[in-house]
């Protein structure tokens, strides 16, 4: 970090750079110019180098879509599998049996609980301790960090069991799986499913009385959501107050567009009413009377209601849907009784299919246009950060007016957390933050 004062337009501005911001994934900059005491200017800035991955699907066959778009996070590549095959087997006319679904669900439980609890017990909490990293709360309280870290496990494991890796399951495709999951080496994770609901429990409590900063915002939030099961995997899109979109319907009423300070595309409505909320508070908000009573009585001890309206809060919603999720492995694993068989069939045509899942930080929307040999000729892909940008611009800008008061230290390390608070996945590799405020 480096602070200096410069002069611009005849004044004195204050410049602070903060060259490296670990716990968020990818390259990023904020810059925020404050002037007579107002915002004139602020800017999340992501200069990620674009990958291109809706060109790169071009022209492969619709059986590739799920293990190239994995490539997309490493965090959460169940998401991208899941939404990709779902869109594939809605253009070919694929009917997915419900054993089949269910399993799905279950290796997306496993990638919930694993990315939820990285975020929330390494990434985020050591914001609200005034620590740097989750090392120093491993000096402090170790057992908790061990705790986050054997719970991160059993969703890793999970993964595993069912896709044959965490990191890029290999046994899923279009219609299903390759190989059915053993019964036996599901339900000899169910002890530790018992002991992770339990643990679940404790990383809330202990999380429940952190010092959360004041700020509120009465956020549009969009999901998936009317459906009878919280939503994962299926539902139509809603939008706060209870509308609903079909899947084939979400690109007539949001768009994508560039803006000159970032390489990643935003999104907004087309009715220009504003930018939206997705990811965890968003479906909490929307669909809190379908999470199970113990997840629902967890969310009360911690203090939540049915809805949610402060973004930090957000580290408190994740643990209640990894209760969630949790309870949900334990329901499917007890009822697994093997795979009639492992995929559906499945048979080439033209198409168009549009699929939707809910990724750990909001919903992951993919397009597809098929071509009569099942090749590729159009993708779009929508992932849950690009959705998030403007409404992470306008928590900053609300974040940043509320506290100008605050020293340029105590202000930066608070728009760090408020970004955080999204666990944006700018990319899966580096990670970097450049902020730079001036006063003048």
């Amino acid at each position: 970090m480096s602070l200096s004062d410069v002069t611009r337009g005849g004044g004195p501005a204050r410049v602070i750079k903060v060259d490296a911001l670990a716990r968020v994934e990818g390259e990023g900059a904020l810059y925020v110019r404050v002037r007579n005491n107002e915002i004139r200017d602020l800017k999340f800035r992501i200069y990620e180098p674009p990958r291109f991955f809706e060109g790169l699907l071009r022209g492969r066959m619709y059986s590739d879509a799920p293990d190239i778009t994995a490539r997309i996070c490493g965090i959460c590549p169940v998401a991208y599998i899941m939404g990709a095959s779902h869109a594939m087997e809605a253009a070919l006319g694929v009917d997915v049996p419900r054993d089949i679904h269910e399993m799905r669900r279950l290796i997306y439980c496993g990638e919930w609980i694993q990315s939820h609890v990285l975020h929330a017990a390494m990434l985020h909490a050591p914001d609200f301790l005034g620590l740097q990293d989750a090392l120093q709360i491993a000096a402090a309280n170790p057992d908790l960090v061990k705790a986050a870290l054997r719970l991160k496990k059993l969703g890793n494991d999970l993964m595993a069991t069912i896709g044959g890796r965490a990191v890029h399951p290999v046994n899923t495709k279009v219609g299903g799986f390759y190989k059915a999951p053993s019964i036996e080496a599901l339900r000899v994770l169910l002890p530790e499913v018992e002991w992770g609901l339990g643990a679940a429990e404790t990383l809330l409590d202990a999380f429940s009385g952190f010092d959360f900063p004041d700020y509120d915002y009465d956020y549009t939030c969009v999901s998936l959501g009317n459906t009878t099961a919280y939503p994962i995997m299926e539902g139509d899109i809603v939008v706060s107050g209870g509308e609903a979109i079909p899947l084939d319907g979400f690109m007539d009423r949001y768009e994508e567009f560039q803006v000159a300070h970032s390489t990643s595309l935003h999104a907004r409505p087309k009715d220009g009413s504003g930018p939206y909320l997705v990811g965890p508070i968003a479906r909490y908000n929307n669909n809190f009377d379908r999470l199970s009573t113990r997840a629902r009585d967890a969310a009360r001890r911690a203090g939540l209601g049915p809805i949610v309206t402060n973004p930090f809060k957000s580290l408190l919603v994740r643990m209640v849907e990894t209760i969630h999720a949790l309870e949900e492995v334990r329901r499917i694993i007890e009822g697994y009784r093997g795979l009639a068989a492992p995929s559906a069939p499945v048979a080439v045509r033209a198409g168009t299919g549009c699929g939707c899942t809910e990724a750990p930080r909001g919903i992951c929307f993919h397009r597809y246009e098929l071509g009569e040999d099942g090749r590729i000729a159009k993708a779009l892909i929508m992932p849950p950060t690009s959705q998030n940008q403007p409404q992470i611009e306008r928590d900053l800008r609300g974040v940043v007016e509320k506290n100008l008061d605050m020293a340029d230290e105590d202000l930066k390390w608070l728009c760090e957390q408020t970004i955080r608070n999204y666990d944006p996945c700018i990319s899966c590799s580096c990670h970097f933050l450049e902020l730079t405020i001036e006063r003048e």
